[in-house]
This record gives structure tokens, C-alpha cells and sequence, in this order.
């Protein structure tokens, strides 16, 4: 199929499709004319890289995981998968204690901040008594 088809089958646009092919993640065969051609299984290829993408995944990572599912018997293949996908985990486990963290700072900011504005709202309301 053309990348038009593959992109209407997926929802994913040519433009991205290109990117996945420039990155080593989707394959192609080029018509004498230049046009890629996909086979049928590039569907299902897309669908997966996609769901890699949502997971966090950057595409040399996809990369570095995709192999396993082209030679899925292959044990050092396998491994290799596995470091990368435990590797990601850990990376995402620390975003995780970063944005925490950041979101711990910023509620010692906001407790300031109210205490801040109640003083001036209290400050404003002696001022408008006295007056």
C-alpha cells in the first residue's frame, strides 16, 4: 500500500510515517516512480511504534525494542529489549520523583502565597475600618 493508505489504516499522518522510516522504525519498498510502498503487516507495525511512543519511548529506544519483535527467538535480542524497557522504566521513575518533588516546592509556595494574601486582605480591611 501507499503511504496515503498506510496514514488513512493507522491515523497516522505521511509526514510522521516518514519520520518512523528515516528513524529505522518502518520499512518500505520504492515503485520505479519513487512512491513507498508498505506491506499489509506495516499496519500492525505502526500501531505498535505508536503505542511505544505513548508509553514515553524516544525513537532510539523504539529503536533498540523493535528488533525483538522481528526476531523474537533470538535471546540476545531479547535481553537487550529488556535492559532498554527496564532502563525506560527507571528513567519515567525518576521523572516521576522529579515532578513530585517540583510539585511538593511549589505547595510550600502556594501555603506562602495564601498566607501572603490573607495578610494583605487583612491589612486592607484594618485600613478600611480606621478610615
Amino acid at each position: 500500500m501507499r503511504i496515503g493508505e498506510l496514514s488513512k489504516r493507522t491515523g497516522v499522518s505521511p509526514r510522521s510515517l516518514r519520520y518512523y522510516e528515516e528513524q529505522g522504525l518502518l520499512t518500505s519498498s520504492r515503485s520505479d516512480a519513487g512512491q513507498r510502498h508498505f506491506s499489509d503487516g506495516a499496519v500492525q507495525r505502526v500501531s505498535l511504534i505508536r503505542q511505544l511512543f505513548d508509553a514515553g519511548m524516544s525513537s532510539r529506544v523504539i529503536a533498540t525494542v523493535l528488533p525483538c519483535v522481528d526476531v523474537p527467538g533470538d535471546l540476545g535480542v531479547a535481553e537487550e529489549t529488556f535492559t532498554a524497557m527496564m532502563r525506560e522504566r527507571d528513567r519515567i521513575d525518576a521523572d516521576i520523583a522529579h515532578l513530585i518533588e517540583t510539585r511538593d516546592a511549589l505547595d510550600v509556595l502556594i501555603r506562602a502565597n495564601s498566607r501572603h494574601r490573607a495578610e494583605l486582605s487583612a491589612a486592607r480591611e484594618a485600613v478600611a475600618r480606621s478610615a
